[in-house]
């Protein structure tokens, strides 16, 4: 009886010892969450109360050289609809159908959904905003927001890019610089009861947005427009697949126009601009035909850059001593290479002739012989010192990389065709970079479109760096090749470039795309002025011409005619001699 009274008392205190412990558990927990965790479980009751919805910021202009505005902001708004405010469904039905457009099944579907606050439509026009708004109904929300705009249309389409339906950069600069441009979008915060519903008294706090900055970029909307003109021309006369023209200042890398047509709509960049017919498309093979509309063929593209690159092969030549002005050279239409016999363009050859004069005559011999003369380990080493296995750095996105042998695998037969250009590949950006540094005294320098950032008064904030310290060639090498391109254009292939009073240097290229047997050509020009002193670099590049398809024919014109509009609006004055190397 004793022991069964023990072990009854030791059972109650077990068990009042259990109850004790579970109590200060629960009153240190409690301690805890009041005290401890306080801020953050009264941050959440007051998110059960509260609704936010954002106000978009503006996102920054992008301006040219000469601060017109290339890509500015319109006005629009969003409609939403808040489920639990809405006291005449019926009605905000028909107007959302009425005033959107939208089947009645779509703005039913909206307005029972119960959510905090659902989306109906974006990017609607002010005017239709506004009217909705003036209806008032309940439970319908009207904000404003901003929808890119591009003044231009279709103009420099493939560098400025557009932005997606949440204004976030998509292509070209708008996606490069979308951190600058983008702002930091603000605030609406509403109170609401357990039900969801506004409450009256308590009104609406904001937070507001920051607007983006302004990019100001070196690209000359006058001389983009006209260059685009003259590529259009031509592509229309010579049937071509497509037309690519790049201006820029070879002493600083600023690029005046980039054109790559047929350019496309920015402010309907999903339409393709060939007109063709969408049906039966399947979603994979409309997007490819986008990408592919959107490519920047200046930069995402590569192509065998035929004799332009002969002025990469007589710099190294010069520079590293093996041929000289006087050199004696004959050209008797082919030069034969190990067991290959590598044609000059003109078969019946070009007979004797000095260095000059092969330079002239874009003989394909005599830039063989230089190039075997280099050797493969010279030759290599000098493509990698001008920077041509390397990208440009150019402020655009998706750059494409050479596309070259690898240097043990590069035989007599190889180094040969490299020599006038052909086999491999690289981009007419990377051209245009490599062929600047050449010509400017030797100094490499990084081709860029972003000059400035400004605030949104117009301030500046930054002024945008690319200096770069390396010499590629000796200064001494520039001259002469400067001069000798000069007398190309003068005395030579480039003839149909020339412009009286002027001084203009350059090379004519015509290569052959792979696979040879197709007989498809692209035809190019890359010029420059003025000879002594350089200040604009331009590349014109021809795809496919039908018929006549040489460089001098097709695309020297073509610079003639843009430098002659050119030069007088960037100050480069004619002069009434010009000095040139005679043989």
């Amino acid at each position: 009886m004793r022991k069964n009274k023990t072990y009854h008392k030791k059972k109650i205190v077990l068990i009042f010892f259990l109850c004790a412990v579970c109590l200060l558990g629960l009153i240190g927990r409690l301690v805890y969450l009041m005290v401890f965790r306080s801020d953050y479980y009264s941050e959440k009751a007051d998110e059960l109360h509260e609704r936010e919805r954002d106000i978009k910021a503006a996102r920054g202009q992008i301006l040219d050289v000469n601060n017109k505005v290339l890509a500015a902001n319109r006005t629009v708004c969003t409609i939403s609809v808040i489920h639990s405010q809405i006291t005449e469904p019926e009605k905000v039905i028909e107007m959302l159908v009425k005033e959107l457009g939208i089947s009645r099944e779509t703005a039913q579907k909206r307005v029972e959904k119960r959510s905090s606050i659902e989306r109906v439509k974006t990017n609607v026009d002010k005017e239709i905003g506004d009217r909705i708004r003036s209806y008032g109904y309940d439970g319908v929300k009207v904000d404003e927001d901003f929808k890119r705009y591009y003044p231009y249309g279709d103009l420099a389409s493939k560098v400025l890019g557009f932005t997606g339906s949440d204004n976030q950069g998509i292509l070209g600069l708008e996606v490069k610089y979308n951190e600058i441009l983008e702002g930091t979008n603000g605030k609406i915060l509403t109170v609401t009861d357990a039900r969801g519903i506004e409450l009256d008294g308590a009104g609406e706090s904001r937070m507001e947005p920051i607007a983006g900055c302004d990019l100001r970029i070196s690209l000359d909307i006058s001389i983009q427009e006209y260059c685009q003109q003259a590529a259009e021309k031509v592509m229309e006369e010579k049937e071509a697949d497509s037309v690519s023209i790049l201006l820029m200042n070879p002493q600083n890398g600023e690029v005046y126009a980039c054109v790559n047509v047929p350019e496309f709509d920015l402010n309907d960049p999903f339409t393709l601009n060939t007109g063709q017919s969408t049906q039966g498309l399947g979603e994979k093979e409309l997007q490819d035909l986008r990408n592919q509309m959107w490519r920047n063929e200046c930069i995402n593209d590569t192509y065998e850059p035929g004799s332009t690159f002969k002025i990469i092969t007589m710099s190294a030549g010069l520079e590293e001593g093996v041929v000289s002005l006087e050199d004696g050279f004959s050209c008797c239409g082919y030069k034969v290479v190990e067991d290959r016999r590598i044609h000059c363009h003109k078969r019946a050859g070009h007979g004797a002739e000095t260095f000059v004069q092969g330079v002239q005559n874009s003989c394909n011999p005599v830039f063989i012989e230089v190039g075997l003369r280099l050797g493969v380990k010279n030759f290599c080493s000098y493509f990698r010192k001008f920077g041509l296995m390397d990208k440009t750095g150019i402020d655009l996105p998706g750059e494409a990389s050479a596309i070259m042998h690898k240097e043990e695998k590069i035989g007599q037969v190889e180094l040969a065709t490299m020599s006038f250009g052909q086999s491999f590949q690289i981009t007419p950006i990377r051209l245009a970079a490599t062929v600047s540094a050449l010509i400017n005294g030797g100094r490499q320098i990084i081709p860029h479109f972003g000059v400035e950032i400004l605030d949104a008064d117009g301030n500046s904030n930054e002024i945008l760096r690319y200096d770069t310290d390396k010499t590629v060639l000796s200064e001494e090498t520039s001259k002469t090749v400067r001069e000798v391109l000069e007398t190309v254009v003068s005395e030579g292939s480039g003839k149909n470039a020339y412009i009286e009073g002027y001084s203009i240097g350059g090379k004519t290229a015509t290569s052959q795309t792979l696979p040879r047997s197709a007989n498809r050509y692209i035809s190019s020009f890359l010029g420059f002025a003025p000879a002594e002193e350089p200040i604009v670099l331009g590349l014109c590049i021809v795809r496919n011409p039908q018929g006549v398809y040489y460089g001098g024919t097709i695309c020297a014109p073509v610079m003639r005619d843009i430098f002659e509009n050119v030069f007088p609006y960037l100050g480069i004055q004619k002069e009434e001699t010009t000095d040139r190397i005679r043989e």
